[in-house]
């Protein structure tokens, strides 16, 4: 019997800059969620370990290539409904990085307080909010 995964995976980044901003962007119209704000990264696809789809979808989505071994977990979401998803955040301070929208999408530089002021997806709400709180 073939086994397949009850949930979706799905990995996203809090990269933070030397002023302790974190990099949120907007997702596109059209899109799930479209319009709102959120951590960058997306789906792990088959046959792939977290940590290298999300060096994979950062440089897909912003063109910057981020070190693996700089990606530190930070904690996760759940999302219930037809199909389950488990987002799964990684914090990393990378100085230096000059992200573009590869996709035309917006992106910032916010102070954790900024991004909670933002229209965010509810998942990335949920871990922005633990991010803040872990940080005081």
């Amino acid at each position: 019997m073939q086994k397949n995964p009850t949930f979706l995976t799905v990995v996203a980044l809090a990269l933070v800059d030397a002023q302790g901003r974190l990099l949120m962007q907007q997702r596109l119209p059209g899109k799930h969620h479209g319009g709102l704000w959120e951590f960058p990264g997306g789906q792990v696809e088959n046959g792939e370990i977290p940590r290298d789809a999300l060096v994979r979808e950062i440089a897909e989505e912003l063109g910057i290539m981020v070190d693996p071994q700089a990606l530190q977990p930070a904690g996760f979401a759940e999302q219930h409904g037809p199909i389950p998803i488990v987002l799964l955040l990684y914090t990393s301070r990378q100085p230096g990085l000059s992200p573009r929208g590869m996709d035309g999408q917006a992106w910032r530089w916010l102070t954790p307080e900024e991004a909670a002021a933002l229209p965010l997806a509810p998942m990335d709400r949920a871990l922005l909010d633990a991010l803040r709180n872990n940080r005081s």
